[in-house]
C-alpha cells in the first residue's frame, strides 16, 4: 500500500512580525547597514520565495516535463493497490502456493502400499505390500492404501481422518483445485485411500486394522520379507468405524459425478453406520469399548480417547452424502454430549482424534447457508458458539501459547505443533470464508472483538510459518524453498534406491547415518519445532522429524484454503473459490 507517500509536500512562508518585516539573523553584523560588495548568507528562511531569472527557457521545460512526469508514476504506483479487485490480492503470500501444494499431495504419492503406479511422480517407490491380509489368519485382500508415516505400518484410524480431511477440502474449494491444475491428483489419491477403506469394512461387521511390527526394521517396504499381522476390531470400536463412515460419505461427495462409484461409498458408510449405531445404543450405559480395546499394536501409536465424536462427525458427513434427516438427527441430538466428553487437552484442537471442532464448524456452515429451522435451532446454535469462541481461542493468547516465532502452540505436550497450526489454519480461513460471503466483518469474544482481518492474518501466518517465515528460516515441508529438513525420519527416503536388497541390518547403517537422505520426500511436513522454535534435522528424533499421512492432510487443506481463488467476472459478491452448495445437494427442507 502506498499509504501517505504519495500526498503533495505541504509549503509554507515564513513572517516576522503582523507588520510584514523579516525576523533579524541571530548576529550581530546583520543588525547593522553594510555596504560591502561581499557575499554573504542570506538572512531569509529556506522557504522564501526568490525571483528567478530563467536564462535557458527550453531547459527550463524539459526539466519541468520530467518532474511532472515522475510525480504522476510515484502518484499511480500508490494509487494503483487501492483499485485493484479484493479477490486478487495475496493476502500477504509471497509464498508460490501451487508450487506448495504440488508437493505437499505428491507427498502421498510416495505413500501408497500395494501395486505401485507406474506414472507416478516418485521414482524411489515401487510395489510393496502386495499379500497384505492373506499373511495372516484373517485371509483378507488388504493390499493397497497408505504407510502412515516413516514407517512401513498401514494404521486405518488416521487413514480414514486423512481421506474425510481431503474430501473436504475438494468439496469446499474444488474450483481453486482444477483452476491449478490438481483436481484429478487430489482425487486420486482420494480415491486410492478410498478403495482401501471399502477393503478394510468389506467382510462381515469386521473392521480390520493392519498393523505389521516393523518398528525394529528400517527397511523400504519393497524389500519387507517379516509377517505382517492384520488386527481386527469388532462392532465395538466405534471411533475407528466412525471415522471409516465419514470418509466414506465425504469422499461419496467428490466423486459424485462418478455415480456407481459414489453410490458404492454411500452403500458401505450406512452399512457400517447402522451396526455401529446399534451397537452405540446398546453399550450407551457402560464404559464403552473405544479402538484402544483392539488393534493390538495400534494402540500404542493411535489410542483413541473417545468415541462420541467420530459418531456425531459419521452422522454429519452422512447426512450431506445422503440427505436423510435420520443422520442429522442423530448428530445433533449427541453433539452437547459429545462436546461434555471432550477431553481438556483435546479443546479446539482438530486432528485424528477429536473431530469436534470440526464439526461445529460443519454445522455453522449448515445454518448459515442452508438453515432447516426446526428441530436444529439448538444444536445449531450451540455450534455457531463454539466456532465463535474457537476463534477467538486461536486469536487470543490467553488460550494457547505461541513460540516466540509466532507458532501456536495448540498441544504443546504431545510434540508435533505443525499438523495441529495447520489444521487451526484451514479453520480459521474456512470460516474467514464463510464470514466474507455473509459480508459480515467482525464478531464479539467474551473480552475482546474481532476482526476477520485479525483472523485471516493469524490463517496465513500460520502456513507462511510452515513454509519459512521462521526464526531458522527453514520450511518445514521438505523440497519446498532452498532450506528444508534433510534427515527426515523415513525409511523409503533414507535407503537408496539401488536395484539391490537391503536387510534389516542395511538399514540399521542408513537410520544410524549422519548423511541426508538420498531420496528427497517431496511435500512432506515434519513435526515441526519444539516451544522456542528449535529443530534439530536428524533422523533419529522423530519428535523433530517424524511425519504423517495425518498431518500432511491438513497441510494440504490449509493450503487450498489460503490459495488465490479463480479469477472471475462475478461482479454480485467476492469470489473465494468456495463451493458454498455443493455440499447440500441432496440436503432438503422436506426431507
Amino acid at each position: 500500500m502506498a499509504g501517505s507517500s504519495n500526498s503533495a509536500p505541504a509549503s509554507s512562508i515564513h513572517t516576522s512580525s503582523e507588520t510584514g518585516r523579516l525576523l533579524p539573523s541571530a548576529t550581530k553584523c546583520n543588525s547593522k547597514e553594510i555596504d560591502l560588495d561581499v557575499s554573504l548568507p542570506s538572512p531569509y528562511t529556506k522557504s522564501y520565495l526568490f525571483e528567478l531569472v530563467i536564462t535557458d527557457k527550453t531547459h527550463y521545460r524539459r526539466f519541468l516535463y520530467i518532474s511532472l512526469t515522475l510525480a504522476f508514476v510515484v502518484l499511480a504506483l500508490g494509487l494503483v493497490p487501492h483499485f485493484l479487485p479484493q479477490n486478487n490480492r495475496h493476502h500477504g503470500h509471497s509464498k508460490n502456493l501451487t508450487l506448495a501444494l504440488n508437493q505437499a499431495i505428491t507427498f502421498f504419492d510416495a505413500q501408497k502400499s500395494g501395486s505401485y503406479p507406474s506414472n507416478s511422480p516418485i521414482s524411489f517407490r515401487g510395489s510393496s505390500g502386495l499379500q497384505d491380509g492373506n499373511s495372516s489368519n484373517i485371509h483378507a485382500d488388504l493390499v493397497g492404501g497408505f504407510y502412515d508415516s516413516g514407517n512401513n505400518i498401514k494404521f486405518t484410524f488416521p487413514a480414514a481422518y486423512t481421506i474425510t480431511l481431503l474430501s473436504w477440502s475438494v468439496v469446499e474449494y474444488h474450483r481453486k483445485y482444477a483452476d491449478i491444475g490438481e483436481l484429478e491428483h487430489i482425487k486420486d489419491v482420494i480415491k486410492w485411500g478410498s478403495d482401501y477403506l471399502l477393503k478394510v469394512g468389506s467382510a462381515g461387521n469386521d473392521t480390520k486394522n493392519p498393523v505389521p511390527n516393523d518398528i525394529n526394521c528400517w527397511q523400504r517396504p519393497e524389500d519387507m520379507r517379516y509377517k505382517r499381522p492384520v488386527s481386527v476390531c469388532n462392532e465395538t470400536a466405534s471411533d475407528l468405524a466412525g471415522e471409516i463412515v465419514a470418509a466414506l460419505s465425504a469422499a461419496s461427495i467428490v466423486f459424485k459425478q462418478e455415480n456407481e462409484y459414489s453410490q458404492r461409498l454411500i452403500k458401505k458408510a450406512e452399512q457400517i453406520y447402522e451396526i455401529t449405531a446399534k451397537e452405540d445404543r446398546i453399550h450407551r450405559a457402560i464404559t464403552y469399548t473405544t479402538i484402544d480395546a483392539c488393534g493390538g499394536e495400534a494402540r500404542k501409536f493411535y489410542g483413541s480417547s473417545g468415541y462420541k465424536d467420530e459418531l456425531v462427525w459419521a452422522a454429519t458427513w452422512l447426512f450431506f452424502a445422503t440427505g436423510n434427516h435420520t443422520f442429522l438427527d442423530y448428530a445433533t441430538t449427541n453433539f452437547a454430549a459429545a462436546a461434555d466428553d471432550e477431553t481438556t487437552t483435546d479443546k479446539g484442537i482438530f486432528y485424528w482424534n477429536n473431530k469436534l471442532a470440526a464439526n461445529a464448524v460443519l454445522f455453522t456452515r449448515l445454518r448459515f447457508f442452508r438453515d432447516l429451522g426446526f428441530p436444529y435451532e439448538k444444536a445449531l446454535g450451540l455450534s455457531t458458539n463454539m466456532t465463535d469462541q474457537l476463534m477467538c481461542s486461536y486469536l487470543s493468547k490467553q488460550n494457547f501459547n505461541r513460540t516466540p516465532g509466532g507458532l501456536i502452540l495448540l498441544s504443546p505436550g504431545t510434540g508435533g505443533p505443525l499438523q495441529f497450526a495447520a489444521t487451526a489454519s484451514f479453520l480459521s480461513k474456512l470460516y474467514n470464508d464463510y464470514l466474507t460471503l455473509l459480508r459480515r466483518s467482525s464478531w464479539n469474544c467474551t473480552n475482546d472483538g474481532f476482526s476477520l482481518e485479525m483472523l485471516q492474518s493469524f490463517s496465513t501466518s500460520q502456513i507462511n510459518y510452515i513454509l519459512g517465515d521462521n526464526p531458522r528460516k527453514m520450511s518445514y515441508m521438505v523440497g519446498f524453498g532452498d532450506h528444508y529438513p534433510t534427515h527426515v525420519h523415513h525409511r523409503s527416503a533414507s535407503i537408496p534406491w539401488d536395484g539391490q536388497y537391503h536387510s534389516c541390518a542395511d538399514g540399521d547403517r542408513w537410520l544410524h547415518s549422519q548423511d541426508r537422505n538420498p531420496n528427497i520426500l517431496l511435500g512432506a511436513m515434519v513435526a515441526g519445532p519444539d516451544q522456542f522454535d528449535d529443530f534439530s534435522d536428524e533422523r533419529e528424533k522423530t519428535w523433530f522429524t517424524e511425519l504423517s499421512i495425518a498431518g500432511n492432510a491438513g497441510l494440504v487443506a490449509a493450503l487450498i484454503a489460503h490459495h488465490d481463488p479463480p479469477r472471475s467476472s462475478a461482479s454480485n459478491g467476492p469470489d473465494l473459490g468456495l463451493d458454498i452448495v455443493g455440499i447440500f445437494e441432496k440436503v432438503h427442507l422436506d426431507s
